[in-house]
């Protein structure tokens, strides 16, 4: 009994010395990314995506129809071009390295029906929406020949700039004010303007007891930049 009394105490004690089981741990949360760092790599790639970009290359029709753009008001006595339709196009078309009258011209042929010639030669002739660049042909704009007949052909020409949305054509070319912008609308051939916008600019003059005439009125058809 003596011996019980005595082993109970240093039981006990043994027992409350033990180490003491540490609780298990939750995982460990990785540490929040700051705002501002994941920011500042958005910014980083955009603007590394947009330095990878390759630059946009215009077709040779934009081209061409900028520089037309460009000559707007201006003259072309400094351009080593005659001062007149075909003048314009071609030193719109040189920018591009296309000299349009390259072929020549045979004899008693205008430059208009030189160049109409070539395009026609490329198959480039269409009748299609133009685009940007393509040349735009009129016949029977004046009376070349002097006759009093409409018999002289492909006689004025110019560049396409752009074509709105309601389908009326801009175009660049050198009349008898200078090198300047018109517009000319198929769908209403002989209609000057609709609701105060212009769709058709006059192209010839009234002379020879005959009425002004339309732009599309004497439309010839267009010539594809492409393949000029």
């Amino acid at each position: 009994m003596m011996l019980r009394k005595l082993l109970l105490p240093l039981m006990l004690a043994v027992l409350g010395t033990a180490p003491a089981v540490a609780a298990p741990r939750g995982p460990v949360k990785p540490a929040a990314k700051s705002k501002k760092a994941s920011g500042s790599k958005s910014v980083a790639k955009a603007t590394l995506s947009k330095k990878k970009r390759p630059p946009v290359r215009l077709t040779r029709g934009r081209r061409v129809a900028r520089r037309a753009a460009t000559l707007v008001g201006a003259s072309l006595a400094t351009y080593r071009v005659p001062d007149d339709c075909s003048g314009l196009v071609r030193a719109a078309y040189q920018s591009v390295g296309i000299e349009l009258l390259s072929h020549g011209t045979l004899p008693g042929e205008n430059a208009v029906s030189a160049i109409h010639r070539r395009a026609q030669r490329s198959g480039a002739l269409h009748h299609r929406t133009p685009r940007p660049g393509d040349l735009v042909f009129f016949r029977e704009t004046y009376d070349r020949n002097r006759d009093g007949v409409r018999n002289d052909g492909m006689t004025h020409l110019g560049v396409i700039e752009s074509v709105e949305r309601d389908g009326t054509v801009v175009f660049v070319h050198r009349g008898s004010s200078g090198v300047k912008r018109s517009r000319m609308n198929l769908r209403f051939p002989e209609q000057r303007g609709q609701g105060g916008r212009v769709l058709n600019d006059y192209i010839r003059r009234a002379e020879g007891g005959e009425r002004a005439r339309l732009a599309s009125e004497l439309f010839g058809g267009y010539a594809a930049a492409s393949r000029l």
